[in-house]
């Protein structure tokens, strides 16, 4: 086999990959989800619902969240709110405290752990059928429990994920291509969910059967592993639209790389962990999910990688090869520009999409890096670019 031979299978084994992973596996999804839809037996429900919200040095927006959480539509009798602060250094503690008279309990950690052995903590002083975890700085619509209770009334829900909407009124390129790639992700939860299960949820808006619940590793990416721990135990982690919070993006693409790298290296972390649950023999069509939008996902740039070298060696004889490797230029091109014109304070939409695109996979490349040479994350250090109350507050138009 000669150079140029090898060359084109792996150009088109590379394709191949990119096209499954980015095409190919939503239109598996929305077929198997129409074809066969596991349905949701759902009634209305009121069972007692812990909300955790946890915290580490959140002391800018901490106040507002609780307003939120205490003026939700769901008996207060009914509703119990605990913040879990992990170990935080500012007024997060003492803020907490001053919502005392009103229900809300603190839980500090001793010793500062993570964000997953603060939520396992407080689950433990939790006495809800529910808990319901979520974020300082979402902030929830008025309805949002009652819209989730319902799904538990099928026994076999032991989890329900609800509807995230980032909003950025500055309008930055960074937050318009996490919001491109927010609308793509939710769109594969919708599917997800009626084929099978959810493979995560959205860390600030997620419910679980206090039942359900195991505790985690505390490097744990808390909100993607418990799916596969609820389909471990014979549930399934379902997608609630009609749920809703919102939440300011990141607007800077170092924050936004740091953030993914973190989650990417927990991720694959997790996946090591319970790789059994890879195996479709065992998990069924939920292995095709893990497999398909978290693992080929994140093999998205080595694909990449070697499918501009294979372009780069047939470009010199292929015209069509020249023209995919101008193509692919082009967009890193396109990437690096968006960055420089980012440091320059100058705005360009046009190029947001690209500039996000290698900015995820910039990432997963760290993150692989970070894996297999034994880093773990478990501490994190929440990014506050700017104040969140101008941010989070829903609109009309963003209910859709």
């Amino acid at each position: 086999m000669n150079i140029r031979v090898a060359a084109e299978i792996i150009f088109w084994f590379s394709a191949g990959a990119l096209f499954y992973t980015y095409v190919g596996y939503p239109l598996l999804l929305a077929l198997v989800s129409t074809l066969r839809p596991r349905a949701v037996r759902s009634a209305e429900c009121s069972p007692s619902v812990s909300m955790i919200i946890t915290a580490y040095n959140e002391e800018r927006d901490l106040a507002m969240k609780l307003e939120n959480a205490l003026a939700l539509d769901y008996p207060r009798e009914l509703l119990e709110i605990i913040v879990a602060s992990d170990c935080s250094t500012d007024a997060t503690d003492e803020i907490a405290r001053s919502f005392a008279n009103r229900g809300v309990k603190l839980v500090r950690q001793p010793v500062r752990l993570g964000k997953t052995a603060a939520q396992n903590a407080a689950v433990g002083y939790a006495r809800g059928e529910i808990i319901l975890f979520s974020d300082a700085t979402s902030h929830y619509q008025l309805d949002v429990v009652r819209r989730l209770m319902p799904g538990f009334a099928d026994e076999r829900v032991g989890c329900i994920a609800g509807r995230l909407i980032y909003i950025d009124p500055s309008t930055s390129r960074v937050g318009d291509g996490a919001r491109s790639y927010w609308n793509y992700e939710t769109f594969l939860k919708k599917h997800e969910s009626r084929a099978c299960s959810l493979i995560g949820a959205s860390g600030c808006l997620y419910a679980v059967r206090r039942t359900a619940y195991v505790p985690l590793a505390n490097d744990a990416c808390s909100d993607f592993i418990i799916a596969t721990k609820m389909v471990e135990q014979g549930l399934r982690c379902i997608y609630e639209p009609q749920a809703i919070c919102t939440e300011g993006t990141n607007r800077r693409s170092d924050n936004e790389l740091r953030m993914r790298v973190r989650v990417i290296t927990q991720t694959l972390n997790d996946l090591w962990r319970h790789r059994s649950m890879l195996n479709p023999f065992r998990a069924g069509f939920y292995a095709v999910q893990l497999l398909s939008h978290k693992v080929m996902r994140y093999l998205v740039p080595f694909f990449l990688i070697v499918l501009f070298m294979a372009s780069a060696i047939l470009a010199v004889t292929s015209l069509s090869f020249r023209i995919a490797l101008i193509a692919q230029c082009g967009a890193y091109g396109s990437a690096v520009l968006s960055w420089i014109f980012e440091r320059a304070g100058v705005r360009s939409r046009l190029l947001a999409l690209p500039q996000y695109f290698v900015l995820a996979n910039l990432a997963s490349l760290i993150a692989f890096h970070k894996f297999f040479s034994g880093e773990r994350y478990a501490r994190w250090q929440p990014v506050r670019e700017e104040s969140q109350q101008s941010l989070t507050r829903p609109t009309e138009n963003m209910v859709s």
